[in-house]
This record gives C-alpha cells, sequence and structure tokens, in this order.
C-alpha cells in the first residue's frame, strides 16, 4: 500500500494540496485532530499526541509535513515523528517551511536540516502567506474589524505567496518523486512580486472600497496585539520580531520555483484579492 499522508489535511495548504492529489489519481490520508467522519482515509494526528504519529504514517511512502503552529522550536515533537518515518521507509516528506527564520529559534533551521539530509525528502522554504490577510488570521481580523493594518515592517517587502501555489508545488513533488532531477532538496516559494503592507492594503481597497489604514508600530506594540489575539508570548515575540528583518530589506525576495515545478506562474495579489473579496466587505464596519 502507498499514498501520501497529508499532515495538517485540514488546514489552507493541505486541503488544496488534498484536493489537487486526489484529482490527479493519488491516494491520499488526511491527518488532522478533528479528523471529518465522513472521509474514510481520515486520521486523527495530534503533535501533542505522539501516540497517534505510528498509525498515520503506516501504509505511507510519502508525506506532507506541517509542523506544529505557533511552535518556536518543533523539534521535540517533530524529531521521533521523522525518525518513525525514516524506520517505516517513507521515501519522500516534503517539509512546509518558511523562507522567514524566527530570531533565536533554531529548532527550525535543524529541522530543515534534518530534512534536506535524507535523500529524496525536500523543504518548501514559502514566503508569507497571502492568507494572512484573511480571518482568522490577526492581521486579517483586523482589517475585517478595524480597516486597519499595524505593521512594525516599516516599507520592507515580503513576496507574498497564495497557499494554493505551496499546494501545487508540493503536489508536484509528491504526485512525481522523480520532479526533482537535478537533486535539489530545497525551493524558496514566493509570489511573482514582493509588496510591502502599504501596497497590500492599497490593491485590497481598490477592489473593496474603504480605505485601508496602514499604521506603524513597533515590534514590541505589535507582539502584544499577536498575545491578545491568543498567540502564545514566546511565538508573539518571535513573529513581531521578523517585521524587523523586513524593514530592512532581508526578505524583499522573489523566485521562479513555482513556475520551475508546476509549469505556470504564482498568482499576483491582485488575483488573490479578487477571488476573496467578500471577505473584506464593509471592513471597518460593526458586524451584524
Amino acid at each position: 500500500m502507498t499514498g501520501v499522508l497529508v499532515t495538517g489535511g485540514t488546514g489552507k495548504t493541505g486541503s488544496a494540496l488534498v484536493d489537487l492529489l486526489r484529482g490527479n489519481g493519488v491516494r491520499v490520508r488526511v491527518a488532522s485532530r478533528n479528523p471529518s467522519a465522513d472521509d474514510p482515509d481520515a486520521v486523527r494526528f495530534d503533535w501533542d499526541d505522539p501516540a497517534t504519529h505510528p498509525a498515520a504514517l503506516r501504509g505511507m511512502d510519502r508525506v506532507f509535513l506541517v509542523p506544529p503552529i505557533n511552535a518556536v522550536d518543533p523539534m521535540p515533537l517533530v524529531g521521533p515523528f521523522l525518525a518513525e518515518a525514516q524506520r517505516l521507509g517513507v521515501r519522500r516528506v516534503v517539509l512546509l517551511g518558511s523562507a522567514i527564520v524566527l530570531p533565536n529559534a533554531p529548532g527550525a533551521l535543524e529541522l530543515a536540516e534534518r530534512v534536506r539530509a535524507r535523500p529524496g525528502w525536500v523543504v518548501l522554504r514559502a514566503s508569507g502567506f497571502m492568507q494572512n490577510f484573511l480571518r482568522p488570521h490577526p492581521l486579517g481580523e483586523r482589517i475585517r474589524r478595524h480597516g486597519e493594518i499595524r505593521t512594525a515592517a516599516g516599507a520592507g517587502r515580503l513576496g507574498w505567496i497564495d497557499a494554493r501555489d505551496i499546494a501545487a508545488a508540493a503536489s508536484a513533488l509528491l504526485i512525481d518523486p522523480d520532479v526533482d532531477a537535478g537533486d535539489q532538496r530545497d525551493y524558496l516559494l514566493t509570489g511573482p512580486k514582493a509588496l510591502g503592507y502599504g501596497d497590500a492594503a492599497a490593491i485590497i481597497t481598490a477592489r473593496t472600497g474603504p480605505p485601508i489604514r496602514v499604521l506603524h508600530i513597533g515590534a514590541d506594540e505589535l507582539a502584544g496585539t499577536y498575545r491578545a489575539a491568543g498567540m502564545p508570548g514566546e511565538f508573539a515575540d518571535a513573529l513581531a520580531a521578523v517585521e524587523d528583518g523586513i524593514k530592512a530589506g532581508r526578505e524583499d525576495l522573489v523566485s521562479t520555483a513555482v513556475l520551475d515545478l508546476t509549469g505556470r506562474p504564482p498568482r499576483p495579489f491582485a488575483e488573490f484579492v479578487q477571488d476573496h473579496a467578500t471577505e473584506w466587505a464593509n471592513h471597518g464596519l460593526p458586524e451584524c
């Protein structure tokens, strides 16, 4: 028995990937904390419950790996999972990593290096998700409720990417394990153009109406906003500190990896906004 285990299978990237894989006739096991009773190939998977890991892996020869969210150091949980995957003979792991490195968080770098060290295992280093501009992400929540973006990134730019394009790149690697004929084990995934928060606000405003304000604040204040939204304190501090790097221009990167892997260019931010315009309808106004 072979197939693809998709961890985070009901998330933004995972659900799009599941649809792509199944559309190509690939057997998929959808792993999540709350598996759908209507999906016979859904399985319970919880990073905090290692007992759920072996059953999810068993019989699968490929894995799409989404590390624990909001974790500064994923290795204590993911390390044993990778060891089990290796023991069971998983021939391909595609790790959804990040192009943006959290300050003082070597665990994410260690995880990526662990994956790259295995033949056939690859890392996708995705830039900022366009879906962060949608609820329930704190950025999207603030736009919807208050019609504003709070940022410590100044005029810094980021190569925002649509999660659907990340899924397409992952699908290419999982459907055909020989797609990376050059034995490449690391891909930087970005959208077609780097944008600042002001650029993004202007594009959303042009499509949805009332102007979206961009308020420039310090990283400490931004961390407080994240904590108020429910993020763990250590992760909120690290995520806010990332914006100092964006402000300094360190994340102003654009790659051709999506085109190289899928044969089509990544979606521009304006197309993403067009597809989700109703999400920002009447933003900043009280909800009934």
